[in-house]
């Protein structure tokens, strides 16, 4: 009568079959994770065509007389569009001289006044009535010169009574990048490049929310300062932000971050609602300097020498245990027994 093998006899199959798979496996994943390398994302900023870019001000004109805000800034390569808000009982003007850096005398009369813009003519000229909204539409193209452009109203003595102002034209053109947030508290990409060519440079930075939750795109308006969670506030009451841009809940929906860099470095921007700079929503504007490479992966030489030596011999075990089984039938081989006569 036959005897039931032993487990160890019923199990040999299967541990051979493991070793076996076990040699050819290992190498292949140690080969396969020895070409991981992995890196931010990063966003790249791009330079924004005159036709593409549109910067919106609102002035109000007042009979003390004067605008407010008083001076504003924009870029070169822009369309400006002004909106214009008439709030008293005069009608005034928004006229922009054409010649930047010139202080026009206040000391001159309305007829003067009257002559040099006749003269010379203006980068735009609006007559708003009292009560009532205009546009002064301007474009700003390349060949402009960056510079103080003084807006004056040609009503008769509102300039001599200080009804004046400056647009700074700046040098451009201004550069765009895209940005996203999400609900698991992340900026992506959580790293912006720009190259900008001059400075200052404006940056527009259109950012989505992929998700559902409210966020804000709030940056250091200091380069190279690493903001942490537990000073944050406090710094921004010190520093205003370059931008401090609410982005609104739900997904799909966006705001522009406008903002202008002086200087080239490194910018922090995060998150401020609660928690969501703690929970890790931040990320690096880099302007103007090359961004570092990422970290090396952990180098698999020595364990992939190591995996395949003790693959080799394991298979070697294997191909032993498979000889011995071959020449004796059975491994263990069988009890011997006698013949039993009664």
């Amino acid at each position: 009568m036959r005897s039931r093998p032993s487990p160890l006899r019923r199990a040999l199959p299967w541990f051979i079959a493991g070793i076996l798979l076990a040699g050819v496996g290992l190498p292949g994943s140690a080969f396969a994770e020895s070409g991981l390398r992995t890196g931010p994302l990063i966003g790249e900023g791009h330079a924004i065509p005159a036709s593409n870019r549109t910067e919106v001000v609102q002035v109000v004109m007042t009979d003390a007389p004067a605008y407010s805000p008083a001076s504003f800034t924009a870029n070169v390569s822009s369309n400006l569009s002004v909106d214009l808000f008439n709030n008293g009982s005069l009608a005034h003007t928004f006229t922009v001289s054409p010649i930047p850096n010139y202080v026009l005398p206040l000391n001159w009369t309305p007829s003067q006044l009257d002559h040099f813009y006749a003269t010379e003519g203006a980068l735009a000229s609006v007559n708003v009535s009292a009560g009532h909204h205009a546009w002064a539409n301007l474009t700003l193209n390349a060949s402009i010169t960056p510079g103080a452009y003084e807006i004056y109203s040609l009503i008769p003595y509102q300039f001599q009574a200080g009804m004046s102002g400056k647009i700074l034209v700046q040098g451009g053109p201004g550069l765009q990048l895209f940005e996203n947030t999400t609900d698991s508290l992340a900026f992506v990409p959580n790293i912006l490049d720009l190259s900008p060519s001059s400075y200052p440079v404006t940056v527009d930075v259109l950012v989505t929310n992929l998700g559902n939750d409210g966020h804000t795109f709030t940056m250091s308006p200091l380069a190279n300062v690493t903001l942490l969670p537990s000073n944050f506030t406090q710094f921004f009451q010190q520093h205003s932000p370059l931008t401090n841009a609410p982005i609104p809940s739900g997904a799909g929906n966006a705001a522009w971050a406008n903002f202008t860099v002086y200087s080239p470095g490194v910018y922090q921007y995060i998150c401020t609602i609660t928690g969501h700079f703690a929970n890790g929503m931040y990320g690096f504007l880099y302007v103007g300097v090359p961004i570092p490479p990422p970290p090396p992966p952990l180098s698999t030489a020595i364990v992939q020498g190591w995996i395949l030596v003790g693959v080799a011999a394991l298979l070697g075990v294997g191909i032993a245990v498979v000889i011995v089984a071959s020449l004796t039938g059975r491994v263990p081989p069988p009890p011997k027994t006698s013949d039993a006569h009664h």
